[in-house]
């Protein structure tokens, strides 16, 4: 009968979220700098210190609550059973990486457009988008059930593809870094060419419209691909930002 590492793996886990903790503080910080000394628009103080206290309030309050869930379960699940997967025999390697962060990353986008097409995800995923003021904080702002129901897929999705534990790893900070860097109020020479591959501000900016037809577009984390390929993508600079619940 196998034997599980329980224990370790779970305290590895837990000293990885530390790092990967940290490593979201510096880049918060240094994309707070970039929209003070670049921003893309002017937002009022007042809007933007109310936004600032309850993103950042709803982050911290998150964290607490999904700890247990986040990282931790998503490591855990990977080292025990993604080898029943369908990468769980390929040799490890840079072939499989890569093809481990394109089906994560499909999966998540997948994720995200359910959740603007099915109101029982909706209802919570719209906290997201009731920010009326769009900067970095804005990428900290998640219902903890959204959050809750997101670990659930995407542990499943390491099950199914047979995601290694390193991946899982990668694929988090990669995402943590693109969710905080797209909601940036900031620009830079050549954005609208890089979003063609990556997600920039200039492309997620559209999603948080106040109008359906507009933030029903622009579901992608990481890479821009799959709204191009399944005709999701939409350029445009929206009239008004923020949901009203």
């Amino acid at each position: 009968m196998q034997q599980f590492c329980w224990e370790p793996k779970m305290a590895q886990s837990y000293g990885i979220e530390g790092y990967l903790f940290s490593g979201a503080v510096i880049l918060f910080i240094i994309l707070l700098i970039l929209e003070k000394k670049y921003p893309y628009m002017p937002i009022p103080k007042e809007a933007l210190k109310a936004s600032f206290k309850t993103n950042t309030g709803a982050f911290l309050l998150n964290n607490v609550i999904m700890s247990v869930l986040s990282l931790s379960s998503l490591v855990l699940v990977a080292s025990n059973y993604s080898h029943y997967g369908l990468l769980g025999s390929m040799q490890d390697g840079a072939l499989k990486w890569i093809l481990s962060f394109i089906l994560f990353d499909f999966a998540v986008y997948v994720w995200h457009y359910l959740g603007h097409k099915y109101e029982w995800i909706w209802r919570f995923h719209k906290i997201h988008h009731s920010d009326k003021s769009y900067h970095v904080t804005t990428g900290l702002r998640f219902h903890v059930l959204d959050q809750a129901i997101e670990v659930l897929i995407k542990c499943i999705c390491v099950v199914i593809f047979g995601v290694p534990a390193s991946i899982v790893v990668i694929c988090e900070l990669v995402r943590m870094f693109f969710v905080l860097f797209h909601h940036g109020n900031f620009t830079f020479p050549g954005e609208k060419w890089v979003s063609y591959v990556i997600i920039t501000p200039y492309l997620h900016r559209a999603h948080h419209s106040t109008l359906r037809e507009e933030h029903d577009s622009n579901y992608g984390i990481v890479l821009s691909i799959w709204d191009i390929m399944f005709g999701t993508r939409k350029e445009l600079v929206p009239a008004n930002i923020g949901l009203d619940l």
